[in-house]
């Protein structure tokens, strides 16, 4: 066993570069496991930062010097965040309030509706599994309830946090846009010098991660406008609510379609029952839903459709119970990472002998 141990160890670690990256990775894993809360407002501020990197580029291909377009790209940003939570923040807010003051309601016709169903299906439902069903989501309502209540505590007692995030993460901001390039040459100092392998992931991550986070913003953006737009003329109650809630459910991929699918039919049930309103709605949502599965996420997520779904949600399970939303937000890259080490890891087990007897390294495929 200890021999079979060594030879792994052995066609695995043998090339400096391969250990090189693997410390790299388990430190970042360790920094990042151990320090994330106090490293999160770098994190927040690198994420933005290589989300506005493309418009600072574009502003400098205009002729901008780099201060000009970080100044520029970082005020256009903090207005639109402004407009967002000035305008939009406190219509979402008012709209779940009242979807909260509407729950009793909708759980009382609930009960009435599953007390009737022994008396229509006797031989699928019985009067007790009826109240199971019953006292079921009475328990998760009371929970989401009590959850709410202690989420607006604790934002009443984080709020000194929040401030804290919204000073320190634009400065963060603009100083990693501004000096980007002296920032890497610093960080690259501090690295060993046998990281050919890292260098390798790094640039192939690099690219990935930028056009990941593009992509994801627009991803929700466009999702939340139209199913928005859809609930709206459909008329549906909290259309903004819902809307909203479907685009930002396209963090978590498969998984949270199927769980924003339930607010949806619940309230179009309650508004409309079984009546023809609620079947076109139901037809235009999964309608919207498959032109986003089949049309918008290839093509703003073509990188990523190399990944088998399985992969993802493994990803996403893994990584989000490590690090919880931004595990789930980079679960993609991070299953990317993962498919790139293992790409260029060295196996001297599949070296192949040229002529002259010296071993060569296949090619990373």
């Amino acid at each position: 066993m200890f021999n079979l141990f060594v030879g792994w160890y052995r066609r695995r670690f043998s090339d400096p570069a391969a250990a090189t990256l693997f410390l790299l990775l388990l430190g970042g894993f360790l920094i990042i496991y151990f320090l994330g809360d106090l490293i999160g407002p770098i994190l927040v501020a690198l994420v933005l930062a290589y989300l506005l990197e493309w418009p600072v580029q574009r502003l400098m291909r205009m002729g901008c010097s780099r201060t000009t377009a970080c100044v520029l790209t970082l005020f256009c940003f903090i207005g639109v965040m402004l407009l967002l939570l000035t305008g939009l923040l406190p219509s979402i807010v008012h709209q779940g309030i009242n979807l909260a003051r509407e729950a009793p309601v909708m759980l009382a016709k609930l009960k009435v509706y599953l007390l009737r169903l022994p008396e229509s299906y006797p031989d699928l439902m019985d009067v007790s599994l009826a109240e199971t069903l019953l006292s079921t989501a009475q328990a998760r309502l009371l929970a989401l309830g009590e959850l709410i209540v202690s989420a607006s505590f604790s934002s009443l007692v984080n709020l000194v946090l929040v401030m804290v995030y919204l000073i320190l993460v634009p400065l963060m901001m603009f100083f990693m846009l501004k000096d980007k390039d002296q920032l890497l040459r610093a960080t690259n100092r501090f690295l060993p010098s046998n990281r050919d392998l890292a260098r390798q992931v790094w640039i192939e991550m690099n690219e990935q991660i930028v056009n990941y986070i593009r992509g994801k913003v627009i991803h929700i953006l466009i999702v939340s406008v139209a199913n928005y737009l859809m609930f709206y003329l459909m008329g549906i109650n909290y259309a903004l609510l819902l809307g909203v809630g479907v685009g930002l459910s396209v963090l978590i991929p498969y998984v949270g379609a199927v769980m924003i699918t339930a607010p949806v039919v619940t309230v179009a049930l309650f508004q409309w029952g079984l009546s023809p309103d609620f079947a076109y709605l139901m037809v235009a949502y999964l309608l919207v839903q498959a032109l986003d599965a089949n049309l918008l996420v290839p093509l703003l997520f073509s990188e990523a459709m190399n990944l088998h779904p399985i992969a993802i949600i493994i990803a996403v399970l893994i990584f989000g119970g490590l690090w919880g939303f931004w595990g789930v937000f980079f679960a993609i890259p991070l299953a990317t990472l993962v498919k790139a080490v293992v790409n260029v890891w060295p196996n001297t087990a599949r070296a192949t002998i040229r002529g002259d007897g010296e071993k060569k390294l296949p090619p990373a495929q």
